[in-house]
């Protein structure tokens, strides 16, 4: 089972590559969102959805404002047009706003998930409810991961992922070598504190290597504004790196909350020895909104 999990992680890794690298921003957009899709069909299974025609109508409102977020500069062009509004076409960063919902619904979902686990497995919730957090947490990690490569390129995408597959490969195999207490046992009992610490020791590895990446002797210049500016912008993105790393973490969490919640062990068998979709991109799915909120007010705050 391990060799088979590790063959299927690799060649996934290696097609996530050279995606993110071969594609333009749009296909990379296009393959992600057929990953989404399939994921969202799973959270539909997960959630007791059978009808087909609700499955249908699901993912046409995932599919519409993919399309509305793929095409907003020309809708907005086309809109100012017609409507002889010519500063319309400035409101093109408005979008950048919409990161703020899913970032709160993961803050508070770490929240409940650390105070209330076990509650929130025996809770009930409306069908309606359920379809539209399995909406929001969908289309904002396809919205922002599509975003994260289109406006800060391929590099930048692959040091995310990268940070979420150390952390990933570092919390499994510590916490089976030193996992002793169960992070949230009610929830997934294979995942340990220990592991947890593991993970997030991996973020700082990974923001001290991107920093020794782009060279260090920025940092020894401390008196010139470009010396602190290296120094800022390394301790930002390494704060970013570890709390990036514990959204994603609680990511894993809340989908292990909800196969829970249906009795199964994996969102579907589509992957050999990682079970569906959703067990594969489950962290990526948390992680991404937050990663790329974090990056925005970086670039913000630094080159404001």
């Amino acid at each position: 089972m391990l060799i088979k999990r590790i063959i299927t992680a690799l060649v996934l890794a290696s097609l996530m590559i050279a995606a993110i690298f071969e594609l333009s921003s749009t296909n990379f957009s296009a393959l992600i969102g057929v990953v989404t899709l399939l994921g969202a069909w799973e959270w539909l299974d997960l959630t007791n959805v059978t009808s087909l025609k609700k499955k249908l109508w699901f993912l046409f409102w995932l599919i519409f404002p993919m399309l509305g977020v793929t095409f907003w500069t020309e809708l907005l062009e086309l809109a100012s047009e017609a409507l002889e509004w010519p500063e319309l076409k400035d409101y093109s960063d408005i979008l950048e706003w919409l990161v703020i919902p899913p970032v709160l619904f993961w803050l508070l979902t770490m929240i409940l998930i650390r105070n209330a686990g076990p509650q929130l497995l025996r809770m009930e919730f409306k069908p309606v409810f359920t379809a539209f957090i399995g909406w929001l947490v969908l289309l904002s990690a396809w919205m922002f991961l599509s975003k994260l490569r289109a406006f800060y390129g391929s590099s930048m995408v692959l040091y995310f992922m990268i940070l979420i597959w150390t952390a990933d490969v570092s919390a499994y195999f510590a916490g089976r070598k030193w996992g002793k207490e169960q992070l949230a046992p009610e929830i997934s009992p294979g995942k340990t504190v220990q592991g947890m610490y593991a993970a997030l020791a991996s973020a700082v590895i990974c923001g001290v290597g991107l920093r020794l990446h782009y060279g260090v002797s920025a940092l020894t210049n401390t008196d010139s504004e470009q010396g602190q500016l290296a120094i800022l912008m390394s301790f930002d993105l390494l704060m970013l790196s570890v709390l990036t790393v514990l959204v994603s973490i609680y990511g894993d969490l809340f989908f292990s909350l909800v196969k829970r919640r249906k009795g199964v062990k994996d969102s579907s068998h589509l992957l050999p020895g990682h079970g569906g979709v959703l067990d594969r991109v489950d962290s990526v799915v948390a992680a991404a909104p937050f990663f790329y909120a974090g990056i925005l007010l970086i670039g913000r705050s630094i080159f404001a």
